[in-house]
């Protein structure tokens, strides 16, 4: 048994582990209160990039920003930071489309919530839009960030540098706040069913973990927290879960409770 043990990976061991740890956790509730949010600073959805599958309840949350060019998401964005700058234990979201969908309801209570993720977000784009965050007095930041250069071919080299330059501009501008790096999360290989599955396939998940495991790194040396997320959703192939996902790629409501458990468990 000890011989069978030793062959299961660490990530592996470690996602079995965790994964019975959530359940424990979503199965008592963690309901926590939640005090009434300023609609200003609630999470939005860009559609400029197709939304997942199943995401009609997003889709009611768009209005009319679903036709938003990315330059208009960035000027919003900014404007949403102004009004919530000074705003009780302000709480960033940085990244991508996985982040920007994260449900409003699932977000954990007793913060304000400050949703910067714009769909289709690469690190380069991202790291130029941080000067906007400069006047904002943030308690923690939440950066997600790194999917959508990999599958556009961005050097892993590159990819690592972007992410350093960003949680050290973070660090500089913001000394006293709460940074956790996240680790990019593993995509669904051959069960994905996302309409870019080819560039899915043709960027092995090992590649993904890689970076993570550079992030751990850069999070340390920057005297930031590291969230490793990559176990929690990872099936015993290493892909992503098919039942937390609508494609392979994207997070149903499920895979959102999951990460909402953890950064509930992870930052309080």
């Amino acid at each position: 048994m000890l011989e069978r043990l030793q062959t299961i990976p660490a990530w592996a061991l470690l996602s079995l582990t965790m994964n019975g740890l959530l359940f424990v956790a979503v199965l008592f509730g963690l309901q926590d209160d939640q005090p009434p949010r300023d609609p200003s600073v609630l999470p939005h959805a860009n559609a400029s990039v197709p939304l997942p599958p199943s995401s009609s309840l997003l889709e009611s949350q768009l209005g009319d920003r679903q036709y938003l060019t990315y330059q208009q998401w960035v000027d919003l964005l900014r404007q949403e930071v102004i009004a919530a700058q000074a705003a009780p234990r302000l709480t960033v979201l940085l990244g991508d489309s996985i982040s920007l969908w994260f449900p409003p309801h699932l977000l954990p209570g007793r913060r304000t919530w400050l949703n910067q993720a714009i769909s289709g977000e690469r690190s380069d784009g991202l790291y130029q839009r941080l000067p906007d965050l400069d006047d904002a007095t943030i308690e923690t930041i939440f950066l997600m960030v790194g999917i959508n250069d990999l599958l556009a071919g961005v050097p892993e080299d590159q990819l690592v540098q972007n992410l350093e330059d960003t949680v050290a501009y973070l660090r500089r501008q913001h000394p006293n706040a709460d940074i956790v790096v996240q680790s990019i999360l593993p995509h669904g290989a051959e069960q994905a069913t996302w309409e870019g599955r080819d560039r899915l396939l043709a960027l092995p998940n090992g590649r993904i973990q890689s970076v993570n495991t550079a992030l751990a790194k850069i999070a340390a040396e920057a005297g930031a927290d590291y969230l490793d997320l990559y176990p929690l959703f990872a099936n015993g192939e290493g892909a992503l879960r098919a039942d937390l996902s609508t494609d392979g790629l994207h997070l149903n409501e499920r895979g959102y409770l999951v990460w909402r458990t953890a950064i509930a468990l992870f930052r309080p």
